[in-house]
């Protein structure tokens, strides 16, 4: 049986590990998004849901090489915005399976889902989305998708925290006035296995400047 760790490194960025290979997903450049860390991070594979310095700076990980993937990863093509990328370009989903478990990182979406790219994507076990509107779905759009494809867990990203973030987003206390339970985390890592129970994970951001 599988078991996964998805760990929160500020903003859109998180570490996904099976088997000891890890997938960073959206580093952040250094100093671009206000109050979160500079990131020095290590593992086995960088993916990029679009190219904005806030979600590809692969520059920050460092990675290894030689160990074997356990993920199936598949690339879903969308927007950063509802005008099909007119106004800030496209988006990509990263959708990872290791054995049973799936895990789907959202990036900047901003758009809504086709109807096949719904159905490919209910049931995850986890599903990571941006919350804070302006640049991406807003919470009310958040929990729209949340709705349709009805993942196990839902970790929130992409929102402010006081004067940390994006200044113009919402913070993620507007996404959880949509949602009926929550749990704060009092770390940045979440295990994931088939026995994981059903949640809205709101992980705690560990390294502020």
């Amino acid at each position: 049986m599988k078991q996964l760790s998805l760990r929160w490194h500020g903003h859109a960025c998180f570490s996904v590990t099976c088997d000891e290979f890890t997938v960073v997903i959206d580093p952040y450049e250094d100093n671009y998004v206000q109050g979160f860390s500079p990131l020095r991070l290590t593992g086995d594979l960088v993916l990029c849901s679009h190219q904005h310095n806030d979600h590809n700076a692969a520059e920050m990980v460092t990675c290894r090489t030689g160990r074997k993937n356990p993920f199936q990863i598949t690339p879903i093509s969308t927007f950063h915005d509802p005008e099909q990328g007119a106004l800030r370009g496209e988006n990509t989903i990263h959708l990872l399976q290791a054995g049973d478990l799936r895990v789907a990182h959202f990036g900047d979406i901003g758009c809504a889902l086709t109807p096949a790219q719904a159905a490919e994507l209910r049931g995850l076990d986890v599903a990571m989305i941006p919350v804070g509107g302006v640049y991406t779905i807003d919470a009310r759009g958040a929990k729209e998708l949340v709705d349709i494809i009805q993942p196990k867990v839902v970790v929130p990203m992409h929102y402010r925290m006081g004067a940390v973030g994006l200044p113009a987003v919402a913070p993620v206390e507007d996404f959880l006035a949509l949602v009926e339970e929550y749990v704060y985390y009092p770390g940045d890592t979440l295990t994931i296995n088939a026995g994981t129970e059903p949640q809205v994970a709101v992980l705690s951001y560990q390294g502020c400047m």
